[in-house]
């Protein structure tokens, strides 16, 4: 069962929401998350916070440590927007754990996207100071979440290894990685810089060590994105252990990723984008990176998946959305279409039998027919 956390507004709060300038919200919404301890889940709560200051709305957030638990409340209607990290991509593309019968590529798009880093948060006691010394050595990896495993994989790839080449340490979700490294179960897995796990981390007997990413290091860079080649360098200068004067060059992408679906109400997509930056001044302080929310940076391609016609309105409005964004965007929804197409015609040519049957028959026909890299492993 998913855990639920209710955020609920006060009465001064639902006295400051009236006038007719206030966007229109519904009364209730319900959004999926990481884990507790994660940064998903703190900028989650604290994004609900900051809007139900000025917004006389309910949020509920349902936190779940895999992609599939945070993707499936959104799919069944029971959630209205996911804090989602790259499962986003992959539903989308209809790859990974979203390749079974039951799922295929999924008409989602994005609301915000707000730039980080993610890297291999390893433990500071075992003397790894490259990627490459992660060789032999436990690495994190979580069933049911691809987003967390082709990240580890990709990051793996850079210095040459692959997880034949590492001891592979299975889980049942993402927040008991930190549980692990702590316990000296673990010694490494991909993670944002500036969660609350990763300060917990840092505090422990172990501390936490970043093996760098040098954009220097082309040959590197391209076996990343052999894996996923939504990954560019980032120099982070917020984090556990990360500062200005000690900045570590790491693995940028977006996290989170306010998700939902195509269908999902234009003009309420387009109320909560003016929510959050009319919120703002509230939003900033919630995490070191939560300022990157403000639209004029979360609110521009690439992203994961196409991005949703009610935030684009406001952007628009604001004068953040390109003709370039929208040349993006538009590529971005014909691959999307592709996509859906050749899943139905994939679904008519399959003769054989089973889940196993059906993906390998699937990532064979988007490599052969429709032209897309195979998933790999």
């Amino acid at each position: 069962m998913f855990k639920r956390r209710d955020v609920l507004v006060g009465s001064t709060a639902m006295m400051l929401a009236g006038g007719a300038a206030q966007a229109k919200l519904p009364d209730t919404s319900v959004w999926t998350a990481y884990d507790l301890g994660s940064s998903g889940y703190a900028e989650a709560s604290g994004i609900a916070d900051a809007i139900m200051k000025k917004q006389p709305m309910r949020v509920r957030i349902v936190p779940s440590g895999t992609s599939i638990g945070r993707l499936l409340p959104l799919k069944q209607g029971k959630a209205n927007y996911g804090f989602l990290a790259n499962e986003l991509y992959f539903a989308a593309e209809g790859t990974y754990d979203f390749a079974v019968p039951s799922w295929g590529p999924q008409n989602v798009r994005v609301v915000l996207a707000r730039p980080a880093a993610n890297a291999m948060a390893t433990a500071g006691d075992i003397g790894v100071k490259t990627i490459a010394d992660l060789k032999g050595k436990r690495i994190g990896y979580v069933k049911g979440n691809p987003s967390v495993n082709v990240k580890t994989d990709a990051y793996l790839a850079f210095a040459g290894l692959t997880r034949a080449d590492v001891q592979v340490v299975w889980f049942g979700s993402y927040n008991a990685m930190k549980t692990a490294v702590i316990n000296n179960q673990l010694d490494s897995f991909s993670s944002v810089t500036t969660s609350a796990n990763m300060r917990e981390i840092e505090a422990s007997p172990r501390g936490l060590a970043w093996p760098p990413f040098p954009p220097t290091d082309k040959a590197g860079w391209d076996r990343i994105r052999e894996v996923a080649d939504f990954f560019e360098p980032y120099r982070e200068t917020a984090g556990a252990g990360i500062s200005k004067e000690k900045p570590v060059d790491l693995v940028g992408y977006r996290y989170p990723i306010i998700a939902t679906y195509a269908n999902t109400s234009a003009d309420e997509v387009y109320s909560l984008v003016k929510a959050i930056d009319e919120s703002m001044d509230l939003i900033k302080n919630i995490t070191g990176s939560s300022k990157n929310w403000a639209p004029d940076i979360a609110g521009k391609p690439p992203a994961d998946a196409p991005w949703h016609d009610g935030a684009i309105k406001y952007l628009k409005e604001k004068g953040i959305w390109t003709a370039e964004h929208q040349a993006w965007q538009d590529k971005r929804l014909a691959r999307l279409k592709k996509l859906e197409a050749g899943w139905a015609d994939a679904q008519k040519k399959f003769k054989g039998q089973g889940d196993e049957a059906w993906v390998k028959f699937w990532d064979e026909y988007r490599v052969k027919t429709l032209g897309f890299r195979p998933t790999g492993e």
